[in-house]
């Protein structure tokens, strides 16, 4: 079975980054923790706009 990249249910905003963590089977939490260490020393800006063009392309994971 082929694996796809969707929004995950388990979310804390949108559930973008729990869907990458899923899709890589790494830990959510260590993929929320890189996500917010990348935006802050990126000055912010481009890590924001990232996560709300992911969080629109990004299809939501069926139930």
């Amino acid at each position: 079975m082929q694996k796809k990249l969707r929004r995950s249910q388990n979310k804390m905003i949108s559930g973008v980054c729990a869907g990458i963590a899923e899709y890589f089977d790494f830990d959510p939490t260590l993929v929320r923790i890189a996500y917010v260490l990348l935006s802050f020393f990126s000055a912010g800006f481009p890590g924001l706009l990232l996560y709300i063009i992911l969080a629109i392309v990004m299809p939501q994971a069926e139930q």
